[in-house]
């Protein structure tokens, strides 16, 4: 399994591709494609038939999967997409930080 620089739950900006600038929430992370799903970013139309009786047919907005190194982590101190890093506590816990403003992360 691949390290990944994001996690469900990040609120990230996509910095590449057809939705740039663009941010939302890491719905979910795929780290053995390093593909994340982020809300409202890199919709897709799929026409879906029924299939029971009783259930719908039409066109669903689907999100569909982008690169993670296309998308960085929005820092909540300063509001702004930067690189993060980890800082190792003398303890031995670990904790992403900011590199921008250095502000550790509560994850």
């Amino acid at each position: 399994m691949r390290k990944m620089h994001v996690k469900r739950g990040d609120i990230v900006k996509v910095i590449a591709g057809k939705d740039k600038g663009k941010e939302g929430k890491v719905v979910t992370a795929i780290p053995s494609e390093n593909k994340v799903i982020v809300e409202g970013v890199a919709m897709a139309k799929k026409h879906q038939k029924a299939r029971m009786q009783g259930q719908e047919s039409g066109i669903i907005h689907k999100e569909m999967p982008i690169d993670a190194s296309n998308v960085m982590r929005v820092c909540p101190k300063c509001g702004k997409a930067a690189r993060t890093g980890v800082k190792v506590f003398e303890d031995g816990s670990k904790a992403r930080y900011c590199k921008k403003c250095g502000e550790t992360f509560n994850d």
